[in-house]
């Protein structure tokens, strides 16, 4: 592994971004995320295949976008590579990016119930988080995005926003850093969560496109994200780091 500071502050950073998602329940045993390389656009890191709850430094490893590993690798990898390198190849904007199969977002998944923001914190999701099907375009698969064409097809289902979700699968979250894409991720899951609790007693009064961009933009920005990845380290026993 390099011993550049900026890669090295990118993967421990890396490691934590896998253990918060672990704390909240975002993440379980599967699901992953990964940071793009801080000197190279053209590669990142990811963790070799391990539950993200005991992802470590020595785990991480770096990949070309199209999903080779950068040095010789023995060790078994994640399927879903193609589902970060791609979204790294359409989105020169984003430089994380995860995927989950948090529970609360499963109904959205296999209904027509629009998954949309219905309170500021959760305006990081965008208007309305679009759905993709892979049976649409791929027919019968194993559900994994686990080639670059279900990749691309992805990226290109996400377009320019922070969320897409995956029919019958779970989620993906693209943002500019690790400290937003795990931001977003929580309050993707959150947002689902409130909503499923709030259908039953009547339609909600959801943000308006306005109130999405404002919110959104607001905590993504700089001083709300310190303070959210500092909480965040914190609950996942990283406070002071």
């Amino acid at each position: 592994m390099t011993s550049d500071k900026t890669v090295d502050h990118v993967i421990r950073d890396l490691v934590i971004a896998n253990r918060i998602l672990a704390r909240e329940g975002v993440i379980d045993d599967f699901g992953h995320v990964s940071v793009r390389h801080p000197n190279n656009p053209q590669r990142y890191f990811l963790s070799r295949s391990r539950s993200p709850e005991i992802v470590n430094v020595d785990d991480i490893v770096e990949f070309t976008l199209e999903g080779e590993p950068v040095k010789p690798e023995n060790r078994r990898l994640y399927a879903e590579r193609a589902l970060h390198g791609t979204i790294y190849m359409a989105r020169p904007d984003v430089n994380a990016v995860a995927h989950h199969h948090a529970r609360s977002i499963l109904p959205f998944t296999v209904t027509d119930i629009a998954l949309k923001p219905m309170f500021h914190m959760a305006a990081v999701i965008g208007r309305e988080v679009p759905k993709w099907d892979s049976q649409a375009e791929f027919g019968d698969t194993n559900m994994l995005v686990d080639d670059l064409p279900k990749g691309h097809s992805l990226a290109k289902a996400l377009g320019a926003g922070t969320t897409a979700i995956l029919r019958g699968h779970g989620s993906v979250c693209a943002a500019h850093g690790l400290a937003a894409v795990c931001f977003v991720s929580i309050y993707l899951a959150e947002n689902a969560k409130a909503l499923l609790a709030t259908l039953p007693h009547g339609e909600p009064t959801y943000l308006s496109a306005g109130e999405v961009e404002l919110a959104g933009k607001m905590l993504l920005g700089e001083m709300p994200l310190a303070r959210a990845w500092d909480y965040y380290k914190a609950r996942a026993g990283f406070a002071g780091i």
